[in-house]
């Protein structure tokens, strides 16, 4: 999925393997950052949002056959000069082929998508986003455009019972009741309509001039179509449709500063208003997220490997990795279970989701260390979940290392960030922003009762329990529960 993002053609360079992403905001737009006749008005895609906006936590996934290298997905066969197109083999056109023939040798026997929807459920997680195809081209689900897919022909899984991984992964989540969204790139590097290999590859751009040879680009554009229509069509409900690779886009949409950097830029226009028209006709209310474009299809933005630094007026989801790939790299270093349960609250307080990356190995296992730090996050969800899950920002968002999230009823949490080697809780917590009003409490998730307090200034110093202090209810964070709040509320 992401890597540096990637947005305009080669002469901008950002970080996004997998979304190839870079965040631009329009030139002229309201003050949810988005123009008027971009705002979506369908009422099944607004109640979808607001569950959407209500769920919190998802996991996502890049995988593919890159995963048997422990390589960067797609980007290798890149031939940009940047540090994620780099390359163990100083041949270029040698590595390209050796990598477009992994599929020969990808058979992750071991592939359980039941035991991956149930480790994501346990972890809190309520929602699963796949790379259905990557910009390397190679499908993995059993699309009838191309034989570069996961039941095509040569490739040894193609035969296993649960070879259309797709369908497999969709199933397993939806039986555990979480939502599911396809990732999907909208360039296609093995394609001979985007990439011809009459022509040099210089960048990730098409590599010839779309107005110059008009039916081969609408070839392409169909050929996009007709697989999207697949994954629409096939693979029971979807919820979200996750399109990458911010580059194809029609010119005109180009921010204007960015236009004077390019030498002929192509106008990689694939009929977005076609493509949603049939995604949304099979699947009604589908969230659509045309990453980086913004307007009318991207539903929701998506910073990626970052946290914005306050609430955004929009719906958004960040997007991180465990570990420091997006694709399977054998001894990656993951993030602590402290730092991933901060970084949830930090977002969540904040008003937007956490969708968390994991790479499955070249056998289609999840790495054991990320299935630990799942069950670690998992623990701590059993516990304060509440203070997660449909909840919305409130002001002022954040005291120190206090993160504060309020339902819909007006009750708020204060979660208290611990430091990672902080096991025991202090004996008293100042909340300067909040007090319980009449008929109000305030609680400590995970421990019975109500806890002592007393007004100081316009806030309140809590007390917590001896027992509570020396054995918390949960590691990395703690919650406090004011119900029917007297102040701060806004």
């Amino acid at each position: 999925m992401i890597r540096r993002a990637a947005f305009l053609p080669v002469f901008l360079l950002a970080a996004c393997a997998a979304c190839a992403f870079l965040t631009i905001l329009p030139a002229v737009v309201s003050g949810d950052g988005q123009a008027a006749e971009d705002k979506e008005t369908d009422p099944l895609v607004l109640k979808k949002l607001d569950w959407f906006q209500d769920v919190k936590f998802g996991l996502m996934m890049h995988w593919g056959p890159y995963s048997q290298w422990g390589v960067v997905e797609s980007w290798s066969i890149c031939s940009e000069d940047v540090p994620w197109c780099s390359r163990n083999i100083p041949d270029y056109v040698e590595y390209k082929r050796r990598y477009q023939e992994l599929p020969k040798t990808f058979n992750p026997v071991k592939f359980d998508p039941a035991s991956w929807a149930r480790a994501a459920k346990r972890a809190g997680m309520r929602y699963v986003v796949f790379t259905t195809k990557h910009h390397d081209g190679f499908s993995m689900f059993d699309t009838k455009q191309t034989d570069y897919r996961i039941t095509g022909p040569g490739v040894p899984f193609a035969s296993h019972p649960r070879a259309n991984i797709v369908k497999e992964i969709f199933s397993a989540f939806r039986s555990e009741g979480l939502g599911t969204g396809a990732y999907f790139s909208k360039p296609d590097w093995h394609s001979p309509d985007y990439w011809a290999p009459e022509w040099a590859t210089p960048d990730r751009n098409v590599n010839y001039d779309p107005a110059k040879y008009p039916e081969r680009w609408a070839r392409f554009k169909e050929f996009t179509f007709k697989q999207i229509e697949e994954l629409m069509t096939g693979y029971g409900p979807v919820d979200i449709l996750w399109l990458d690779g911010g580059w194809v886009r029609p010119y005109p949409t180009i921010p204007a500063p960015f236009k004077d950097l390019l030498k002929q830029p192509p106008n990689q226009d694939i009929d977005m208003p076609k493509i949603a028209g049939m995604a949304r006709s099979h699947q009604p209310g589908l969230i659509i997220v045309d990453r980086t474009v913004t307007g009318r299809y991207e539903n929701y933005r998506t910073p990626e490997q970052e946290v914005p630094e306050k609430p955004l007026p929009y719906a958004w989801e960040t997007c991180m990795t465990m570990g420091n790939s997006w694709s399977y790299v054998p001894n990656d270093e993951y993030k602590s279970a402290n730092r991933l349960i901060h970084l949830l609250v930090d977002i969540v307080s904040k008003g937007g989701n956490f969708l968390l990356n994991i790479g499955p190995d070249a056998q289609g296992e999840l790495p054991a260390t990320a299935l630990g730090r799942l069950e670690e996050i998992g623990a701590w969800m059993k516990v304060n979940s509440e203070a997660i899950y449909e909840t919305r920002p409130i002001a002022p968002y954040k005291e120190a290392n206090i993160c504060f999230t309020s339902k819909k009823d007006g009750t708020v949490y204060a979660l208290i960030l611990a430091d990672p080697n902080e096991t025991t809780m202090p004996s008293k917590i100042m909340l300067s922003a909040f007090v319980p009003g009449p008929g109000g409490r305030i609680e400590l998730l995970g421990n019975p009762g109500r806890l002592r307090w007393e007004a100081v200034g316009k806030g309140a110093l809590v007390a917590i329990p001896p027992a509570a202090q020396k054995n918390p209810p949960s590691r990395h964070a703690w919650v406090l529960k004011i119900s029917r709040p007297a102040a701060g509320r806004s």
